[in-house]
């Protein structure tokens, strides 16, 4: 196994050999306009994975990816010679979907700032439902003084409740609730 330092060295030199190749080396009429995005290498250097992006249709993404596989074994001599390791590494390419994917993203983003001015245009002349303000608010306290003063405070003079006493209790006559007697 090689040091990961290594390896990711390797996947950069191999990503520039690759590109500078493609841009001057390849005669393929079949390869479009690539743009190779990144390169990966395994631990043990042996092969190396290369993405690249296609501007173009699908048809344009299908010859470029004949005229790369039939470019692969110039491709992989290109590389052996400009990075001198003692085994060049397989190359394999992949079609990167990163741009794709983020494309499809702004389309997405794109719809929801659409949807957003709707909304906002939706909401000019609109109001709430329900009160204007719709949280309580505290009460003042010279109110409630005077609401105190208005009660009758005859009835509540005696603190006890006789009502309660002529009860029985509820663990029966003569015993107390938790074990305590009267």
């Amino acid at each position: 196994m090689a040091d990961p330092a290594r390896a990711r060295r390797l996947a950069v030199r191999v990503r520039e050999v690759v590109a500078a190749a493609l841009e001057r080396g390849v005669k393929d009429p079949r390869l479009g306009m690539v743009t190779i995005t990144d390169a990966r290498v395994t631990p043990d250097l042996m092969e190396a994975t290369v993405f690249y992006t296609v501007y173009g249709d699908d048809e344009a993404r299908a010859d470029s990816a004949r005229a790369l596989e039939s470019a692969k074994g110039l491709l992989r001599s290109q590389v052996g010679k400009a990075t001198g390791v003692k085994s060049t590494p397989t190359l394999t390419f992949v079609h990167d979907r990163l741009p794709d994917d983020a494309q499809h993203l702004n389309d997405l983003l794109a719809v929801a700032r659409a949807r957003d001015a709707e909304l906002e245009t939706r909401r000019e002349g609109a109001s709430h439902a329900g009160e204007p303000d719709p949280y309580r608010k505290p009460r003042e306290i010279d109110d409630e003084l005077d609401d105190l003063d208005d009660v009758d405070d005859s009835e509540y003079d005696d603190f006890g409740d006789d009502e309660r006493d002529d009860e029985p209790d509820a663990a029966g006559p003569g015993r107390s609730v938790g074990g305590v007697g009267r």
